[in-house]
Parts: structure tokens; sequence; C-alpha cells
């Protein structure tokens, strides 16, 4: 029941975050005016699951600036899940999966839910992978950078201030390890099982599938328990942006 008792605990620490921040936001609402932290951890929400007592269910887990060096802002990396905006002349409102696995993976589902594996058949691919011309593959795959994009920019997500020198061993890159292997479902008794309509189930990776996370990285680990009261210092250093 270890398990259980700490997923608990991590939503109720999420409600307070959400209460924090005066509700999770949706990236169709968001832009790079706002007053984001430089660094943190986010959390996408499913619309229409919930945890017990009325808290979403996480179903992706993220940070960013991991790498030594790395000056990625928290923004920055949510613009890559949200995709391309109004302003885009060639293909509005699309995006660049490449540059965002969260959108890759979702457009994977999409594919394999409505059997598109002819209409996108680079999906996916490294540029270095596709032997055609990248301003022909762009155009092919806008639709569904389309469909990813109105997708992701619908679901909630709740983000913490979490700021500290970038690398592998940052307290976010220990924080987001030990949330996605906390509330993965991946080699062990479900807790909160997905619904036979979660788009994750179309997933071509088993990890999604069976984690209920669109993470693929550690579904499998072991969590580390002390990660939850660094999470609730980071949620108690959290201010609306």
């Amino acid at each position: 029941m270890a398990r259980a008792d700490d997923l608990d605990r991590f939503y109720d620490v999420l409600e307070r975050l959400d209460r924090r921040v005066g509700g999770a936001r949706r990236l169709k609402n968001c832009t790079g005016h706002m007053d984001w932290p430089d660094r943190g951890v986010y959390a996408f929400l499913e619309p229409g699951q919930y945890h017990e007592d009325g808290v979403r269910r996480v179903t992706r887990v993220g940070t960013h600036a991991v790498s030594a060096g790395s000056s990625t802002t928290l923004w920055d990396r949510l613009k890559q899940h949200s995709g391309t905006g109004d302003g885009s002349d060639a293909h509005p409102h699309g995006g660049n999966h490449r540059g965002s696995v969260y959108r890759k993976r979702v457009g994977e589902a999409i594919i394999e839910n409505h059997d598109l594996h002819t209409e996108y058949p680079d999906w996916g691919e490294r540029w270095s992978t596709v032997d055609r011309d990248r301003t022909v593959v762009r155009d092919e795959e806008y639709l569904l950078e389309r469909r990813v994009s109105t997708y992701l920019r619908e679901q909630p997500f709740l983000w913490m201030d979490l700021d500290d020198e970038p690398g592998p061993k940052s307290d976010r890159a220990v924080l987001e390890r030990s949330v996605i292997a906390l509330v993965s479902n991946a080699g062990r008794e479900p807790i909160d099982p997905r619904p036979v309509d979660w788009l994750g189930r179309h997933s071509p990776s088993a990890a999604i599938r069976d984690s209920g996370l669109w993470n693929v990285a550690g579904v499998e680990d072991d969590y580390d328990p002390a990660a939850l009261d660094l999470l609730e210092t980071a949620v108690d250093a959290t201010t609306p942006p």
C-alpha cells in the first residue's frame, strides 16, 4: 500500500499547487509574456480522468535544461509542445514534432488509431534518416501537426518553480524521474488505470500503453519517496505567472 499512500500524497500536493496558481492552465491560453519561472517541472492532466476526490490524473511529466550548460527555459519547452501560433505564415497552428517528444508520441497514437501510416510515412523519423525534401515532408505532415496541436492545447497542466543548475542530477531531473515512476502503472499493480478511450492506448509504445503516461523513459523504475518532500518545497515556491 506504500505506493497508493504516496500517490494520495502526491495528488494532495498537486491539488495544493492548483489552488496556489489559481487553477491549471491550457496552452491555448498561454503566452511567453506571462511571468513563467525560468526553470521548473510541469505535469499535464487528462480532462475527464480523475484520481480520487476529483483531482485530475497526470498523463505527462516533464522538465527541461537537464543537460549541462543548457539555457532552455520552462516556457521554451511548453512552447515546443504547443506548436506554432496563428502568426506562422506557412503552417499556422501546426508545430514541429521533431522538437517535442510529447508531440511525436501523440501523433503516433493518432496515426495508429486512424490507420494513417500511408499518409505519414516519415512521422517521428529524424531528418537525417528522411530521404526526401524537407519542405515537402513538412507540408505533408501539417494536417497531423495541427491535430496534435489541437489535442495538446486542450490538456490542462500545472507547473512548479524549481530553479537549479542544469544537469542530469539536478533537483528538476530527480523530481521528474521520481514522479514518472510513482504515477506509472507499467510493471506494477495498476492504480488509476486509463479508460479504454484514452488516446494513449493506441500508442505503438508499450511503455505508454502500460504506464498510462505519455512518458517512456523511467516508467518501470523505482521512485524515491523522498522526492515528495522536494515536490512540496517546489510547490511552496511557486507563484502564479
